[in-house]
């Protein structure tokens, strides 16, 4: 009898384990590499990040170091140790795939192919990028330039793990990736989607015309995703307010619930189980004490439990 109420008692407090994972957003924020690639983990386990995104070199600049053996097996190592999972990376802002300009094109394809390669020996779980701008040529001209490098890119990495993955945008300028149907063109048309995905910003799909701050138009939007592309490409989000109001193209990223979108529209996202398992990492403003990153992911854990 006695044994038997232990028995009980060990599955009642595994089954209460298990609820406290799961109820614990998988949340965190872009870290910075400054002064090593290893110290990002190390930031983020600092400020209780579970997961991360990172820029493996400089943001702004096309050349880098390569990364030493020893540089990638002590990131990798500090990974393993921090519990922080997934970590992945943005490619630079310089690359754009869907360039007109024969020498920018270039240098892009082979920045990418670059990211595409340093990701890989980090191991990282992504890469996210911004698809591309077609500078005046045209979305499907830029389509067609950035599925068509892609298939190459994807062809000279064949067997790497890392998965690639099309940052929604908010429509800014001449950027392609900014309704559904375009990211659905590019991946059909690039291929190998088992090696592609999505990472979806908040921010950005809600300036590009998306609407997610009441349940209805929530369940809408993802429903209209779901039809175009499909939820299971899903695999990452970024998080971020808005300083735009709803289509109004603007890309710029806003503190979680002082924006336009306000804060039922991340509650309805961190409790959609559906996305439990995805990575939701912020990319909003801050300074170097990364305070805003602390203030901005407790208003993450608390819209999550009142849910």
């Amino acid at each position: 009898m006695v044994y038997f109420i232990y028995l009980s008692y060990k599955i009642i407090m595994i089954a209460e384990t298990n609820k406290k994972k799961i109820n614990e957003p998988l949340i965190g924020a872009h870290m910075s590499i400054s002064g090593g690639l290893h110290l990002a983990i190390e930031r983020g386990k600092n400020i209780s990040c579970r997961a991360i995104q990172i820029f493996t070199r400089n943001s702004n600049r096309w050349n880098s170091k390569e990364i030493t053996d020893e540089e990638a097996q002590k990131f990798i190592t500090a990974r393993k140790e921090s519990g922080i999972n997934p970590v992945f990376a943005h490619d630079i802002y310089l690359i754009n795939l869907a360039s007109p300009d024969d020498k920018i094109f270039e240098m892009s394809v082979k920045g990418f192919l670059e990211e595409v390669r340093r990701a890989e020996q980090l191991k990282l779980d992504f890469l996210v990028f911004h698809p591309g701008a077609h500078k005046g040529s045209g979305i499907k001209e830029g389509v067609k330039k950035i599925s068509g490098a892609l298939k190459e890119i994807l062809r000279k990495t064949d067997g790497f793990a890392v998965k690639l993955l099309f940052e929604t945008t908010a429509g800014q300028g001449t950027s392609i990736g900014t309704s559904f149907e375009e990211i659905a063109d590019l991946m059909e048309q690039a291929g190998n989607k088992e090696r592609l995905g999505v990472c979806i910003d908040t921010c950005h799909i809600f300036a590009a015309g998306y609407d997610i701050r009441t349940a209805e138009s929530y369940k809408e939007t993802l429903s209209r995703f779901d039809g175009i592309i499909g939820l299971d490409y899903v695999k990452a989000f970024h998080i971020n307010d808005s300083k735009g109001d709803l289509g109004s193209r603007l890309d710029r990223h806003e503190h979680i619930g002082k924006g336009h979108l306000g804060k039922n529209a991340f509650k309805y996202l961190l409790n959609d189980e559906r996305f439990y398992a995805i990575p939701k990492v912020l990319e909003t403003p801050k300074g170097a004490d990364m305070k805003e990153d602390i203030e901005n992911m407790g208003i993450l854990r608390h819209l999550f439990s009142i849910a």
